[in-house]
């Protein structure tokens, strides 16, 4: 699966998701729910790019 880039450096990688703010591991970038944001700097999803 690929990896996805916030501007700020933190690295979605749906191998982990983001547990700690709902999002399990395993969940592609396209389930990730629409609201949710960086859990570094608190940008949302569209400023995110494929690594």
């Amino acid at each position: 699966m690929k990896k996805y880039v916030c501007p700020c450096g933190y690295v979605y990688d749906p191998a982990v998701g983001d547990p700690e703010n709902g999002v399990a591991p395993g969940t592609p970038w396209e389930a990730v729910p629409e609201d949710w944001v960086c859990p570094t700097c608190s940008l949302g999803k569209e400023v995110f790019e494929e690594e």
